[in-house]
């Protein structure tokens, strides 16, 4: 508003209303607690009905942070119908535990507030968890994951962290980066050729970047001439996920490029045809999104007992 003050609705918009299962059709439990009392922070917790009690039924955790479509960082909520199908089908399919954190918004709290939360997050996953989670989780077993803005902050998470950075009884086997959120000063030519789209995301950035900071802070462009070489930092696997139609996919391509042959990391890239950004959130179900769920599981099996 003109004097400063934020309003959002409690509802995303029309376009991400997804459509979600009922709690008996997912086969997962799931309830809210609050994470981060202070800041009033929520997290959804998920787990899967049918496992037991036993050690031996344990399975990884997979910490998530929310997308919002094209609202980087200004919008969303982990208690979204998209964001929670798809929580719901992580949890019912890998399976998992799921833990999808919220994190603060912008412009109220500008970047890199979120990717603060992100790190904070994983610092409650260690030493606060639930008790709920205990039966089922095995937190030496844990992937972070995130669409768009929560792409982002999976990435920071995953960088500030690297593979034992929490101890360990909480050991990072690897990040999910579905298409996410970055941005830069100098335009790819996708944001050439769809001007419209690249001035949604600079109105955003407007927004939630640092004041005084351009497109090129390393909070927003993860290979751009600012960001810090990553050579040193011994990252577990990443698998980056772009979708055909989005603006941002040369960044996410060039981001994966960059991780992998100058920075020496085990990153595997993907791109999901016919979807544009934001399609999680506006279609948990859809054709790309089953892709989407067999590509994760198969990285999670894949990656949950590397070294």
């Amino acid at each position: 508003m003109s004097d400063g003050t934020v309003r959002r609705g409690e509802e995303p918009p029309a376009p991400f209303q997804a459509d979600v299962v009922t709690d008996d059709d997912s086969g997962v439990e799931w309830k809210d607690v609050t994470w981060e009392p202070e800041m009033d922070l929520s997290a959804r917790l998920y787990r899967p009905r049918h496992l037991g009690a036993s050690n031996d039924a344990r399975i990884p955790v997979v910490a998530y942070f929310h997308g919002a479509g094209a609202g980087f960082f200004c919008l969303g909520s982990g208690r979204w119908p998209g964001p929670h199908a798809w929580c719901l089908r992580l949890a019912a399919e890998l399976p998992a535990v799921v833990v999808s954190f919220d994190y603060r918004l912008a412009p109220e709290h500008r970047l890199p507030a979120a990717q603060e939360d992100g790190a904070s997050a994983m610092a409650w996953l260690k030493t606060h968890a639930d008790p709920w989670l205990a039966d089922a989780a095995d937190f030496a077993r844990v992937f972070v994951a995130g669409d768009s803005a929560g792409g982002n902050v999976a990435q920071h998470v995953a960088v500030r962290f690297g593979k034992t950075g929490l101890g360990p009884q909480v050991r990072l086997r690897g990040s999910v980066l579905v298409a996410p959120a970055v941005t830069g000063a100098t335009r790819t030519r996708s944001e050439i050729e769809r001007p419209h789209d690249a001035d949604v995301v600079d109105g955003y950035a407007r927004l939630f970047l640092p004041d005084g900071a351009t497109k090129d802070h390393p909070v927003i462009n993860l290979a751009g001439p600012e960001a810090p070489h990553l050579e040193a930092v011994p990252m577990a696997p990443v698998l980056v996920v772009a979708a055909e139609r989005d603006v941002l996919r040369e960044r996410h391509a060039h981001y994966a490029r960059r991780m992998k042959e100058e920075w020496g990391k085990d990153v595997e890239y993907v791109e999901l045809a016919g979807v544009g950004h934001g399609f999680l959130d506006a279609d948990a179900w859809s054709a790309q999104a089953d892709e989407l769920v067999k590509l994760v599981r198969r990285f999670v099996v894949e990656h949950m007992d590397s070294e």
